[in-house]
């Protein structure tokens, strides 16, 4: 199959599972925000009825291919200069996507949270990426863009301020309201059984630097007990998306070189605030997270949760989403005088795991689609390969705002 040139695609963007549930509401962001514009965008899956269904009359060009044939997959990414994905577990459905895109140049972008697939990824692919311009950039919804960019946000500030990077940013997450898709839950089923067929990943979990290929910062493994924290005046609980979160920051503090500092240190964790409460409520957070891991860890439990969790294609209503919102603060730590530490807020106005999350992944498509962007080819993070363009567009198009506080 001879390569088709990325300026001479048919399709600017292809949103593939579109009748999914997070791809629907992609679809929809995608048409309402771009819809009657200059773009030239498609809708892709396997099944024609759905995807019609999804298209409602709607003047929205339609793609069938199969996730499982390779040659349909080549003949799919040839046609669009990016891939926007929302088809998960990626583990079972994403590595022959990401090896077309590699292979004939065709940026891509995830909302995977599966760590061991995105090393697996990055060990296999990154060449072949490197060698056809495709910039292939995982973790595009909210693991990590709120943590990716917030940070990189703030690093920004603290080098316009005051010249030198921070040696420590702590992200915490102060309240959010939203619910689960069946699509969630399933990725994170088949991560627990990856690891159960393949004992020897069990350490690969509780690296730091996993999605790292040389830098090794100051950071040990994430904390999985409460803590009371000083610069928040409030007890800590950990935060269950903070395994992917921090790996992906680490791993932008690679690629972005000295911007991060050699010894910069990263973690995340939810504020239950100060006091007995406080500490009872980190205590149960805790515990809730310890035994959900713990359940899902054992074959027999784990067949019971699944009669009970959403099916993929199932989440929360189109209300829910509306009344959904997310909050985090961080705090960058200046390396000499305290004085200087800078806090930030990023706000979303939408359900951050389906509302915000399909706009943040639309905007990352638009960004490597339609912006200037300066990087080649090879396995990026949000932050280090689009971390300027989704600080203009999040706030302006997509409801994702950060702000220095204080």
């Amino acid at each position: 199959m001879s390569k088709t040139s990325r300026e001479n695609r048919e399709f600017d963007v292809i949103i593939w599972g579109a009748s999914g549930f997070t791809g629907r509401i992609a679809t929809n962001y995608m048409h309402a925000q771009y819809g009657e514009g200059n773009i030239r965008w498609a809708i892709a899956g396997r099944n024609q009825a759905k995807l019609d269904s999804v298209r409602n009359q709607r003047d929205i060009d339609v793609l069938i291919a199969e996730s499982d044939d390779e040659e349909s997959l080549r003949e799919l990414v040839q046609k669009t200069k990016v891939l926007l994905t929302t088809v998960g577990p990626y583990t079972k459905y994403g590595s022959k996507l990401v090896a077309a895109c590699a292979e004939y140049g065709t940026d891509y972008c995830d909302l995977t949270g599966e760590s061991l697939w995105m090393r697996e990824m990055i060990s296999a692919y990154d060449e072949s990426a490197r060698n056809s311009g495709a910039r292939i950039v995982h973790t595009c919804g909210f693991d990590s863009i709120p943590s990716d960019i917030g940070v990189y946000f703030l690093q920004k500030e603290m080098i316009a301020r005051h010249n030198v990077p921070a040696r420590h940013i702590k992200f915490r997450l102060r309240t959010a309201k939203g619910g689960m898709s069946g699509g969630t839950a399933d990725s994170g089923l088949a991560m627990v059984e990856k690891v159960e067929k393949d004992k020897s990943l069990r350490s690969q979990l509780t690296d730091p630097y996993l999605l790292n290929n040389n830098f090794r910062g100051a950071d040990g493994p994430d904390r999985i007990s409460p803590f009371y924290d000083e610069d928040f005046e409030s007890w800590v609980a950990p935060f269950v998306m903070g395994p992917i979160n921090t790996r992906v920051v680490r791993r932008s503090a690679e690629l972005l070189g000295d911007m991060y500092g050699s010894n910069f240190r990263y973690d995340e964790g939810i504020l239950t605030r100060g006091g007995p409460t406080g500490f009872l409520g980190a205590t149960g957070i805790g515990l809730a997270t310890g035994l959900a891991m713990a359940t899902l860890a054992a074959p027999p439990t784990r067949k019971i949760i699944k009669r009970f969790i959403p099916k993929p294609g199932e989440g929360p209503s189109e209300h829910e989403q509306e009344q959904g919102f997310f909050e985090i603060e961080l705090k960058a730590k200046h390396p000499e005088d305290e004085s200087l530490d800078l806090r930030a807020i990023v706000k979303g106005d939408r359900d951050p795991g389906y509302g915000s999350t399909a706009k943040m992944i639309v905007e990352s498509a638009m960004a490597l689609a339609h912006d200037d962007v300066k990087k080649s080819g090879g396995f990026w993070t949000p932050a280090s390969v689009i971390g300027d363009k989704l600080l203009q567009r999040l706030p302006l198009h997509a409801g994702v705002t950060f702000e220095l506080i204080g």
